[in-house]
Order: C-alpha cells, then sequence, then structure tokens
C-alpha cells in the first residue's frame, strides 16, 4: 500500500497531470508537491556588461516563484478535496527528487514527462527518465 506520494511540480502542464493522476490514483496517501530550484537558473542570469546582478535578489525572486508554484498546486489539490503536503529545495533537478524521495520515506514518485522524443531527448536529457533510473522506489511518468 502507498503511504506517500512525492509529486515534482513545476509550472508546466505535464505536472499539473502528475499531481491529477496522484491525487485521483492515491487519495489516501500523504502527497507532497516538491519544486526544485535548480541554482543554474539563478545563476544563468546575465547583466549588462558593466552592470552587477545582485543573485540574492535573483534567488529570491525564484523562491517567491516557487511558492506561487506551490500555491497552485495545493489549490488543484483542494479541488479533489485534498490537503497536501508542499516543499521546495534548491539544486539539480533529478538528484533533488531521488534524494528527497529517500530522505522523506517516500513509497512512489509521479512526475510528469514533456514526451520528448528522439535528438531533443538526448541533447537535453529527460529529468523523468533520470529519475526513473534512479529512484529507491517506484515512479509513475505521466504525459
Amino acid at each position: 500500500m502507498t503511504r506517500h506520494v512525492l509529486v515534482a511540480v513545476d509550472d508546466s502542464t505535464q505536472s499539473t497531470s502528475a499531481l491529477e493522476f496522484a491525487c485521483t490514483e492515491y487519495p489516501d496517501a500523504t502527497i507532497t508537491a516538491l519544486y526544485v530550484l535548480d541554482p543554474s537558473d539563478i545563476y544563468a542570469v546575465g547583466g549588462v556588461e558593466g552592470t552587477a546582478i545582485n543573485y540574492d535578489e535573483v534567488q529570491a525572486h525564484h523562491e517567491d516563484r516557487a511558492e506561487e508554484i506551490l500555491a497552485e498546486a495545493r489549490e488543484q489539490a483542494a479541488e479533489y478535496d485534498l490537503e497536501i503536503e508542499t516543499d521546495h529545495v534548491i539544486g539539480g533537478v533529478s538528484r533533488s527528487i531521488v534524494d528527497y524521495a529517500d530522505e522523506q520515506e517516500v513509497d512512489h514518485i509521479v512526475i510528469g514527462s514533456h514526451g520528448r522524443t528522439g535528438a531533443s531527448r538526448i541533447l537535453l536529457g529527460s529529468v523523468a527518465e533520470t529519475v526513473a533510473r534512479r529512484s529507491p522506489v517506484p515512479v509513475t511518468i505521466v504525459r
């Protein structure tokens, strides 16, 4: 029996579908929506030559966005009469999801897939595929 489900969320329709799946398939489990802040998104910000970039401000902006996404996840779960837990971490996306599942005693991971194939999948990688390969628990990939 699945007791704790981790759903990776971002602002994509795929993660919305993943959360919907978790809410309908595991209504009796504890569901945690996790948003991962990738440090490369924070430090990839470039400025005009000669201008300083306040990375603390950039990180604060990304953390505010994470909270907005997690609030949307809570609202989405409420449509199914469920209260979910939410959390965000900073790190590489795939590794952070797998590590979180291991550290928080998660039984199952649900993650959305962007459905890339061929060269784009090879070049861009697949977070869902990497999580599925490295996860210590079963993973459901939702398209």
